[in-house]
């Protein structure tokens, strides 16, 4: 996955936040990095199966590393990494055209 700051540098001048003080684009970058989660979160629950969502609990529940979650989504979900990178341009053109 990309540099998480990289992101949201790309998302401040995207969106023409950079104008805004650091504290309002930090309050902005949160809301925004929450929406984006809850609907990768959402697009990835429907496309596991139900013994791969109880896997994917399973491993929340064991405390896996980050890694080791993008890896298992990566081998269950077909095209997961362009799955995202779609969800992530899908968001910044409705945020554009606000």
């Amino acid at each position: 996955m990309p540099d998480q700051n990289a992101i949201q540098k790309k998302l401040i001048d995207e969106l023409g936040l950079s104008n805004l003080s650091q504290d309002k684009q930090e309050q902005l970058l949160i809301k925004m990095t929450e929406v984006v989660l809850k609907r990768i979160f959402v697009e990835t629950m429907e496309k596991l199966s139900h013994d791969d969502q109880e896997a994917y609990n399973q491993l929340i529940e064991n405390k896996a590393t980050p890694e080791e979650m993008e890896k298992f989504l990566a081998e269950k979900i077909q095209n997961y990494d362009e799955m995202v990178k779609k969800i992530v341009e899908d968001f910044k053109e409705e945020m554009k055209k606000q």
